[in-house]
This record gives structure tokens, C-alpha cells and sequence, in this order.
């Protein structure tokens, strides 16, 4: 099964580094999943972009904690999608709701949430103006041209490996 082989791949990708994330924060739309939430309807069956489940079962067993960033006028057919496709359950925070900002917002709410300091996550999008903007927070973040992949989880942990003072230790 793909999904597997996906998550073994991810398991040796993160186990090249001696420095995780505590959190790791996705976007959904174009980032978890191929389209934008308010182009369709909640009775649809979503898929994922074909590395995604295989790296959030791998973050899940690794003990790592997975929130969801996502500015959406539809948060509830996003919440639909994330219970559908069996992803609601392992996620820490879900701060999915339309803003005029960029997510910063989501992150201060997610922070106040989880406690889990920004130097301490990793956040993967598809929009520049929010890598820009979170990345400015102190938060580890990946620009995904093609959703998130087994490449982009790379670049991630070797971005947040090399920033002083990330650390599991805090």
C-alpha cells in the first residue's frame, strides 16, 4: 500500500535527525489537499496529495503533534474532509476560520492552545505570504509548490534542524 511505503519513508527521513519539531502545522488547501474547500461540497469524498497521510501516520507513531492552519470561508466543509478522511482524530489544534491577516493569527491561537513555542514547529503552505509572515513568528516554515511531500518534509526538517535554539528541550 502507498500510504505504508510513504510512512516508512518518512520514519527513516526523520530519523536521520536528532532535532524535531514538537508541532508540526499544515495548511489544507493546495498543502493536504489538491483544492480549494469552497469549490465543493461536503457530500464529496476529499482525497489528500498522494504523500500526505503516509506523513502524518509517520509524524503520529513518531509522537509528533499536528495542527491545521487553514484561512477558509468553509471551515465546516474542511472539518467534513478532516473527519472523512480519518485525520480529525490525531490533530492537536484545527484553527480553520476566514481572516483579513496572514495566519498569524491561527499561529497565536495554536501557541495559546498547545503551548508549544514557535521556534518549536515547523509549518508547511502554500502561499509566500504566509511562509512569510509565520516565518517572521519564529516559526521553522516551507514554501509547497505541489502539495506536501516526502521532498518537502525533507527540506523542513533539515530548515528546522539548522535554526539555534530549536529544540525539543524546551
Amino acid at each position: 500500500m502507498e500510504d505504508e511505503k510513504v510512512k516508512k519513508e518518512a520514519m527513516e527521513i526523520m530519523g536521520i535527525f536528532q532535532e524535531l519539531p514538537r508541532l508540526v502545522v499544515f495548511d489544507l488547501d493546495y498543502t493536504l489537499w489538491p483544492f480549494y474547500c469552497e469549490s465543493r461540497s461536503k457530500h464529496e469524498m476529499p482525497s489528500l496529495f498522494p504523500h500526505a497521510q503516509g506523513i502524518l501516520y509517520a509524524l503520529k507513531d513518531k509522537g509528533i503533534d499536528v495542527a491545521i492552519a487553514s484561512r477558509s470561508p468553509t471551515a465546516d466543509i474542511a472539518m467534513t474532509f478532516l473527519e472523512k478522511l480519518d485525520v480529525r482524530s490525531m490533530l492537536v489544534a484545527q484553527e480553520i476560520f476566514s481572516s483579513w491577516t496572514h495566519k498569524t493569527e491561527h499561529f497565536q491561537r495554536i501557541n495559546r492552545r498547545t503551548g508549544v513555542p514557535y521556534n518549536s514547529m515547523l509549518f508547511f503552505d502554500d502561499e509566500d505570504r504566509n511562509i512569510e509572515a509565520v516565518s517572521k513568528m519564529g516559526v521553522t516554515s516551507i514554501l509547497v509548490e505541489d502539495g506536501v511531500n516526502l521532498e518537502a518534509l525533507r527540506e523542513g526538517l533539515m530548515k528546522f534542524s539548522q535554526i539555534p535554539g530549536s529544540s525539543n528541550a524546551s
